[in-house]
Formats: structure tokens, sequence, C-alpha cells
């Protein structure tokens, strides 16, 4: 089993990647179900987290006794799990275009510099 990199201790194992690139269609379903879930996850949010904030500012500590706390800590946790399906989307959509094109992204930034230089050497 190999180690994660000490450079980057957040990346994604090597399997999972790995995995993804061999069942597109499993890539597939799960980067839809992302975007489905990441979208109702984070409808309304930023208004709701607002609204709950401005209660605080507007009654103080009075409102936590009513439950304004517990929502606040619901509403950051669904911040985070949203965030997490946004991860899991782009993990999977950078997944399959890197499978469909059939380059890794190494070699599109390679193409892509020298496009850059052989343009401005006209």
């Amino acid at each position: 089993m190999r180690e994660r990199s000490i450079a980057n201790p957040l990346a994604i194992p090597r399997v999972a990647i790995d995995f993804l690139f061999r069942h597109p269609w499993t890539t597939f379903l799960l980067l839809g179900a992302c975007f489905l879930l990441f979208g109702v996850t984070s409808v309304n949010l930023f208004f709701l987290l607002l609204t709950n904030i401005n209660l605080f500012i507007e009654y103080g500590a009075m409102v936590i006794d009513d439950g304004a706390l517990r929502q606040l800590a619901e509403l950051l946790g669904l911040a985070l799990l949203s965030g997490l399906f946004y991860v899991c989307f782009a993990v999977c959509d950078r997944t399959l275009l890197r499978r469909l094109t059939g380059a890794t992204l190494r070699e599109c930034r390679l193409r892509a510099g020298s496009g850059k230089m052989h343009a401005s050497g006209r």
C-alpha cells in the first residue's frame, strides 16, 4: 500500500484515482450524483447563513436558547458537505476529461506552453 505524499497529505489515494480511471461509467454516475448533491446542499445556503448570523447580531445570546446556535452549526456543516461534494465532482470531471482526451494534465500544459512560444515567435 502506498503512503500519501508528505508534501500533500490531503492528496487522494492513487488507488481511488486508478479505480475512477478504469471505470468511466461509474465515474460518470458519481459525477452526476455529486453534481446533484452539491446543488441540493448549496441551494439558498448563503442566504440562510446570512440570516442566521444577522439573528445573532440583532438579538445576541438570547437566540441560543431558541436553537439558533444549533442551526448555525448545522448550516456550517452543510456548507462543508457541499464543498466535499464539489471536490468529488471536480475529481470525477478531471478524471473523465483525462480519459476522454487520452492526455495527462501535464501534457496539456506543455502543449499550451509550446503554442504560446510559437505564436509569439511569428
